[in-house]
């Protein structure tokens, strides 16, 4: 990231929604992700409806606690397809998930994430999988208990090194992006709904 970026990103008030999204989601909002994850305070869940009812992406509530949301913010018909993809959709099945739609993956995702939270259940892995994350770093991940990845940017890598660290360059390069934008006066609504990023996807 460049020197004039990370200076913008210092001065920035992180109690902003708009500045909160641009940097947890860039990625997300500019195509090169599927969903991200967004934790924010509660009150903004208002906000957040608000910001995306005329974009494309979709958000889902998976844990509420105290003054904190937990969000997932996500493509709906890319993720439904990914998690649809046969070894994926052959995972989740072993480990319990409905062969519903994506609503119903997600609501039982919920639980199972309510269940960890509370320290009532085990950590869900399968979050690798709703985040978009390769099936094969996912697996990794869980048989090396998170240890000796190859790599580790966005996710935790076990395979597909230079591939994957392009791919977290590009990540980087659409956060510079957006908040260069933001710098500029780029209203965040017009960011995420007003342009059309097919050309990163």
């Amino acid at each position: 990231m460049s020197r004039e970026v990370l200076e913008i990103i210092c001065r920035m008030d992180m109690e902003k929604i708009e500045n909160q999204i641009v940097l947890q989601c860039a990625p997300l909002i500019v195509g090169l992700r599927i969903s991200s994850l967004f934790i924010i305070p509660k009150k903004n869940l208002k906000q957040i409806h608000g910001l995306l009812r005329k974009s494309q992406i979709y958000y889902y509530v998976f844990y509420l606690s105290g003054e904190r949301a937990v969000i997932l913010l996500y493509h709906c018909h890319r993720l439904e397809d990914y998690l649809g993809c046969t070894e994926v959709r052959d995972f989740l099945v072993e480990r319990g998930y409905p062969l519903t739609r994506l609503e119903g993956i997600l609501q039982e995702f919920r639980q199972r994430y309510w269940h960890y939270c509370t320290g009532t259940g085990d950590f869900p892995h399968e979050l690798g999988l709703i985040l978009g994350y390769p099936i094969e770093d996912v697996k990794g991940f869980i048989q090396y208990k998170g240890k000796h990845p190859l790599y580790a940017g966005y996710w935790k890598v076990y395979t597909d090194v230079p591939a994957k660290k392009e791919l977290f360059r590009m990540f980087e390069l659409a956060k510079e992006m957006l908040v260069e934008f933001l710098q500029n006066g780029i209203d965040i609504q017009d960011i995420i709904s007003g342009y059309r990023w097919n050309e990163w996807a």
